[in-house]
């Protein structure tokens, strides 16, 4: 007994340490972020830094308003939801609801390898396919916009916003579903009324886990978004996202200089944000959470 106990008492120090690593992890990472991003508002204004309409960091002195690169931001986001939103959710109803067995083994694979394609190799084909199209059919000044950033973001997200809402549709028990079809109901006016709403906790979190990839991608949005820090005022726009912002001027900023310490505050800004959207997809799923049978 005594040699069990000392082999419980070690997975369990071992776990711990385990969890208490990535929470030490993370808690690093913050902490570096934050100490390289706030000395840029000891002489900048925070207002003048969120709500600035200009982003030259090569001026003397700089202008870091990065206003239009957060607009770009949750532009992307938002009309790249649209699309991959109803897209995910009703492929998985449809798996989940609908398809043959049979049928489901074959789409699955597929809706998993999209997930598996790397950013850069939809960065290009957004670049070398989907830009020229735009650019010919809708007789854009470049094929390199918003438009096109939102629909490779938007591909990109339904892999994620699919399987989540997936599992979260196959955890609904199986009475409520008996229970609907005994009473009358259509197959689909039980998925509808039924199977949706007792999902709903794990669809919100798929929606906002999705949500918060397509605002923190940089590759994309570095390849295909047109890299122009201005405010959008059409699909057709070029648009610089955050994201994009970072990673091609990293490589460029003087250490410890001024444009360094603002693309850390950009990442601030970008963690803050996706904070935003896990916390939110944490009131969804909590608000809405489903205990057997009995909150129905």
């Amino acid at each position: 007994m005594r040699s069990r106990d000392l082999k419980e008492k070690l997975v369990h120090y071992i776990l711990t340490g385990m969890a208490a690593s990535s929470l030490l992890a993370l808690a690093g990472i913050v902490i570096f972020l934050f100490m390289e991003g706030l000395p840029l508002f000891a002489h900048y204004s925070p207002i003048n830094f969120l709500f600035g309409d200009l982003w030259y960091p090569t001026e003397d002195p700089g202008l870091f308003g990065i206003f239009p690169l957060l607009v770009a931001s949750l532009a992307v986001t938002f009309f790249s939801s649209l699309l991959a939103v109803p897209l995910g959710v009703l492929t998985a109803v449809y798996l989940t609801e609908i398809a043959h067995p049979g049928v489901r083994r074959i789409i699955k694979p597929f809706v998993e390898l999209l997930a598996a394609l790397p950013s850069v190799v939809l960065g290009f084909l957004g670049m070398v396919v989907l830009a020229p199209f735009l650019q010919d059919y809708l007789d854009a000044a470049t094929g390199l916009n918003l438009l096109n950033a939102s629909l490779v973001l938007a591909f990109m997200s339904v892999p994620t916003i699919c399987s989540v809402s997936e599992d979260a549709l196959y955890s609904v028990p199986r009475d409520l579903r008996e229970a609907s079809l005994a009473l009358g109901a259509t197959r689909w006016q039980t998925t509808v009324r039924v199977v949706i709403p007792a999902a709903l906790s794990g669809i919100g979190t798929a929606v906002m886990l999705g949500m918060s990839r397509a605002i923190g991608e940089t590759m994309v949005v570095l390849m295909v978004a047109g890299g122009a820090a201005i405010i959008p005022t059409s699909l057709l726009d070029p648009i610089r996202p955050m994201p994009a912002s970072i990673a091609a001027e990293m490589a460029e900023a003087p250490f410890r200089g001024e444009h360094y310490h603002a693309l850390f505050a950009i990442g601030i800004v970008l963690f803050l944000l996706t904070l935003a959207f896990n916390m939110l997809a944490g009131h969804i799923a909590e608000k809405h959470r489903q205990a057997g049978t009995s909150s129905l």
